[in-house]
């Protein structure tokens, strides 16, 4: 006899219990649960549609479940569950490996308040994430999620393991790592996306394509192009060699790429290679390196070579990159770039690239200012300013939300242009690249980047499609914490400051705000040279203590120390 009472918990827009209601038998009883309530799940289409599927089948639906808590959902009575499913357990998208290992544990302890006699737990990972011998491929113990040790601890042991097939349950999507680009997101990447991409509609032909995920293979020096991608400030990824993928290392993007891909904050990063070490050119092959674009122009080539590539028709490419970068109010290691692609033929470059240029102009400008005061009268905020090529330039942009003190323009994006290739002889290309990230801060007036990573929930109810208001943020007045450091350099290992400051992002988790020089000391004995900082610490969106600070300083200094071979004072 099957199993009659089902439980889902984690469910993000239902889509699984959607379609496993369509395959149950009458006799069935299932219970679909999610953590959210219900106002949060309004503005996403699908989730709707969803549960009026389910609701429509009879299935209870339950809101605001906390899975690691399931015996205060339900009555006694309630309980004695047959099965209960968690589909790609996590804890949020800068969740490391243990925060994900105390999720388990308490959600199989959980489950054994609710579970009937020879119940069954289910839990569906990502390859790699269980630990077991039956994980392909296999990652090292420490380095992953334990589910049997983390089962054990609620008195169950593992008892098969099989594949999780989409198939079997067709309309299912999975929501745990929802990109801010999807078509349900209603995040302000999106929306200033969606009407920049409506505004050049309007005069262009478009075609939107794919992006592919970020992940790109080392292949020599090569994989390295010229548009705007500095090895320097790339972010490099050691695949242990156990965990390398044949067929990516080829060139084919995978699923199991992508289960790796969401696992980012589990991985070993590499540090960049210098300009002058031979680890570059060699030696590398025995383990497989990736590296994460830090741009979308890396896909230039690949989209204007294509045998259906269409001139005349603009192009549109958007997508997450990743680049090293000094911590700065308005620069990010993370964000979001559209790529605008546009060829047509050399005798009408003087007349092409003047109305591209002149259109988006409109349309930036049009974008920047609609959250200043009715009657502000201000020249355009939107300036194409030339590089050594005369056809190339930098998008500035005046930062009017954000008052006097923050006067200098900012640069939001590039244009480039190149001449005929291969494939096109006869044929001139420009390729617009913007940053959205910045441009939704400069928009709505959200002073700081970090606000647009944020899974706090009053983050998106400031924000509805169709709209544009002045964003008014919910933490006000967080406390600053300021602590200098100082240590000796290593003449031999010499000191890069861009990896000073990727380590300060990574060891605070982004709560380090401004990192200040202060001074240089040299010994007049020993010749030894001393540097020395200042750091802030604050958040944006959550409680920050004086303890959690003293603690991230204290293992600051120990990482500068291993990885960068200084000496603290």
């Amino acid at each position: 006899m099957g199993p009659r009472r089902l439980l889902l918990v984690g469910e993000g827009n239902f889509s699984f219990a959607a379609a496993l209601s369509e395959t149950l038998d009458s006799g069935v009883c299932l219970t679909a649960t999610c953590l959210q309530h219900p106002a949060e799940l309004a503005r996403d289409p699908v989730a709707r549609e969803n549960l009026q599927r389910l609701r429509e089948r009879g299935t209870e639906i339950r809101f605001g479940v906390d899975c690691t808590q399931l015996a205060n959902a339900f009555e006694p009575q309630d309980r004695e569950f047959d099965r209960i499913y968690f589909n790609f357990p996590h804890c949020g998208r800068k969740a490391g490996v243990a925060k994900n290992r105390k999720l388990l544990a308490k959600f199989f302890q959980s489950c054994v308040d609710v579970l009937a006699e020879e119940g069954e737990v289910h839990v569906a990972l990502c390859r790699g994430q269980g630990g077991t011998s039956a994980d392909k491929p296999q990652r090292e113990w420490h380095n992953s999620w334990q589910v049997v040790a983390m089962a054990a601890l609620g008195g169950l042991i593992l008892s098969d393991v099989l594949p999780f097939r989409c198939e079997a349950v067709p309309g299912y999507k999975c929501t745990g790592y929802r990109g801010f680009l999807e078509a349900s997101s209603c995040h302000p990447i999106k929306i200033i996306n969606e009407k920049l991409i409506v505004e050049m509609g309007k005069i262009f032909p478009l075609k939107r394509l794919k992006c592919s995920l970020p992940l790109l293979p080392l292949e020599g020096t090569s994989v390295l192009p010229s548009w705007n991608c500095d090895s320097m400030s790339s972010f490099w990824i050691n695949l242990h060699e156990d965990n390398s993928d044949s067929e990516f290392l080829n060139g084919e993007i995978t699923k199991e790429m992508e289960d790796f891909l969401v696992s980012f904050s589990q991985l070993s990063i590499y540090k960049s290679p210098r300009r002058d070490d031979k680890e570059i050119h060699e030696g590398i092959s025995g383990q497989a390196k990736v590296w994460l674009r830090s741009s979308l122009l890396v896909h230039v080539q690949a989209i204007i070579q294509a045998p259906d590539f269409l001139p005349g028709s603009l192009y549109i490419l958007s997508g997450p990159v990743f680049r090293k970068c000094h911590i700065l109010p308005f620069t990010m290691p993370a964000f979001h770039e559209t790529l605008l692609i546009l060829g047509f033929n050399q005798s009408l470059k003087d007349g092409c690239l003047p109305s591209l240029l002149n259109h988006l102009t409109g349309i930036l400008d049009s974008l920047l200012t609609q959250t200043l005061p009715e009657g502000s009268m201000l020249n355009s905020s939107v300036e194409f300013v030339p590089q050594l090529n005369a056809n190339n330039y930098m998008i500035h942009v005046k930062s009017h939300n954000f008052g006097p003190d923050c006067a200098k323009d900012l640069i939001i994006g590039s244009v480039t242009s190149s001449a005929a290739n291969i494939t096109h002889k006869d044929q001139y290309f420009v390729f617009v690249s913007i940053n959205l990230d910045l441009l939704a801060m400069l928009t709505w007036g959200i002073a700081d980047w970090r606000m647009l990573w944020t899974f706090d929930n009053r983050f998106m109810k400031k924000f509805v499609p169709g709209e544009i208001e002045p964003f008014k943020s919910y933490s006000l007045y967080p406390p600053c914490y300021v602590h200098d450091i100082s240590f000796w350099l290593n003449e031999e290992k010499g000191f890069d400051e861009l990896e000073f400051h990727t380590v300060a992002r990574a060891v605070s988790q982004d709560t380090i705000i401004s990192i200040q020089f202060l001074g240089r000391f040299h010994h007049p004995k020993t010749e030894q040279v001393s540097l020395c900082y200042r750091l802030t610490y604050q958040t944006c969106d959550k409680a920050l203590t004086q303890q959690q600070v003293a603690s991230m300083q204290s293992q600051f200094r120990k990482e500068i120390q291993q990885q960068l071979h200084v000496i603290p004072r």
